[in-house]
């Protein structure tokens, strides 16, 4: 799916693309989710990567979306979009302190690099890591639990106050995200999958375009790159994403899923 909007200058929101404005952001929160993710979807159909990310910013959901990001493998190129829009635009960061020292080093790297002048970083609970992963080996025992409370409860707590995010999911990573849709709703919220359509070639392109730093462990076959007990390099020909939770019936870390209260 490439097309001029994702390395040309940024263009404007069309006109009469979204008459109905900011008031619809309100919606999402206090509406049917499902509903207003659907008139999103209709109203900004031919709209992707750049375009998508300015509509949703300064029309939809000014002042109420955020962007949650890894800084892994590919993070550059929403990120970048992103920057090229707003560079205050808040950026989550779960640090769950157990990712790669290299990502660590990466995240505030690529910041600086593109501009972005809003990254937060998320973390667990005391209280929970107290309770459920006291001496920080969980991951081996039960790593949904281990993605729940360095992952899923921290971001449900970090998106109060937000009525949308953007996520970096694409369709070509995995068989279950097959069928994503640009924007979809979960939790009363609305999720925006900007490069839902992207396949790999659009993102090395874009890399490229742009003159964009790839993650450090990148090179050394780690495509798909989450928290380091949990992740492997891949070998060639392999599913990018076979390197997360290896030999285990586990592909998602579950902020994609229900949250804690869901």
């Amino acid at each position: 799916m490439a097309d001029g909007t994702r390395f040309a200058p940024v263009a404007p929101v069309a006109a009469g693309a979204a008459e109905t404005g900011n008031g619809d952001a309100a919606e999402a929160g206090n509406g049917d989710a499902a509903a207003h993710a659907a008139e999103l979807l209709a109203r900004y159909r031919d709209y992707d990567g750049l375009m998508i990310v300015r509509a949703m910013i300064e029309r939809e959901f000014a002042g109420r979306i955020a962007l949650v990001s890894s800084f892994g493998a590919e993070a550059a190129v929403l990120l970048d979009l992103i920057a090229r829009i707003e560079p205050a635009t808040p950026v989550l960061f779960l640090e769950t302190g157990k990712h790669f020292g290299a990502s660590l080093a990466y995240r505030h790297a690529l910041a600086e690099h593109i501009g972005l002048t809003n990254v937060r970083d998320i973390r667990p609970d005391p209280g929970d890591l107290a309770a459920h992963d006291p001496d920080g080996t969980l991951h081996g025992r039960d790593p949904d639990a281990c993605c729940a409370i360095r992952k899923v409860w921290p971001l449900e707590t970090a998106l109060d106050g937000y009525d949308a995010w953007f996520t970096g999911r694409k369709r070509f990573q995995t068989a279950t995200r097959g069928a994503l849709p640009a924007v979809e709703a979960a939790d009363g919220r609305i999720k925006v999958n900007p490069l839902a359509r992207w396949g790999a070639d659009d993102v090395a392109r874009y890399y490229e375009a742009r003159g964009l730093p790839r993650h450090p462990l990148h090179e050394q076959g780690y495509l798909s790159i989450g928290c380091e007990p949990c992740t492997r390099a891949v070998a060639p020909g392999e599913d990018p994403r076979a390197g997360r939770w290896a030999a285990r019936d586990k592909t998602e870390c579950g902020i994609h899923s229900s949250t804690r209260g869901g």
